[in-house]
């Protein structure tokens, strides 16, 4: 399931992996929200609800795609967060792995708090 994720003229694509919260995910596109900055990770809300998933976990690479169920969230990590240990991407508390951004990640360095961000099928 392929995404697009634009923030003030910033594209990414990304892949959704085929669990139970990518297809809620899925399904909820096209969606806006407004970007959180934590650290090298971005996160926005989203009207999903969703439980955590067998192989939730904090730990997270640069890349991935992650839905935070307490938050009712889309996070995206692209570097170490507050919560990393030793310059890994760390989450605030286990995350939902639902897919992987397969462009170049580190433009999401321009984003900012209160950025528009659009989520759509790609």
């Amino acid at each position: 399931m392929k995404v697009k994720i634009i923030i003030n003229g910033i594209e990414v694509t990304g892949e959704l992996f085929d669990t139970p919260t990518a297809k809620k995910v899925y399904q909820s596109l096209p969606l806006e929200s407004e970007v959180n900055r934590w650290g090298d990770e971005i996160y926005f809300y989203v009207p999903v609800e969703a439980e955590l998933e067998e192989g939730a976990k904090q730990e997270q690479e640069v890349g991935n795609i992650c839905f935070w169920c307490a938050g009712k969230a889309i996070a995206i990590f692209f570097g170490p967060t507050p919560a990393s240990v030793s310059g890994e991407p760390r989450a605030i508390e286990p995350v939902n792995l639902i897919g992987r951004i397969t462009g170049d990640v580190s433009v999401l360095k321009k984003a900012k708090d209160g950025d528009r961000v659009r989520v759509e099928r790609g």
